[in-house]
């Protein structure tokens, strides 16, 4: 599943900047594959967040993932350099930290369900037989 594409991150990174982010070869160029492993880093995160609530790959993939992996994957970038990230990119990037852990920990909807309805998780299932005594009877001891 792909939360983003290399179009996502060219609508929030001018071209100049992309370039100077991933042309490790001084082509003058976006290097395409830099980006694209950015995306995966970045969208392995997001499913390291989701998996805990939600059965992956999503059935259906909320529009919102593409805005957070877009952000991670761009902080990816910019990681790469001995500069680090902006101020600017660096709050962007916790904030989605910030909203994915509120997913995983479900005060946040991402407003698809869970296919088996248990939001990911094991649930526990108690199989004993029927209690031979009632309460009452046990009093009477």
């Amino acid at each position: 599943m792909s939360y983003a594409t290399v179009a996502d991150i060219k609508k929030w990174l001018d071209e100049d900047e992309l370039i100077q982010l991933t042309d490790d070869g001084d082509q003058g160029v976006i290097d395409e594959a830099v980006v694209s492993e950015a995306i995966a880093y970045a969208q392995d995160i997001i499913d390291g967040y989701l998996g805990t609530r939600y059965t992956l790959p999503l059935a259906q993939e909320p529009t919102i993932l593409t805005r957070f992996c877009a952000d991670l994957a761009v902080c990816a970038l910019y990681d790469r350099r001995p500069t680090g990230r902006p101020e600017h990119w660096q709050k962007r990037c916790e904030n989605s930290h910030r909203f994915l852990n509120l997913v995983a920990v479900g005060k946040i909807s991402l407003g698809v369900s869970d296919p088996e309805g248990s939001g990911g998780r094991e649930q526990a299932k108690v199989d004993a037989p029927d209690q031979l005594f009632p309460h009452s009877e046990l009093d009477k001891y």
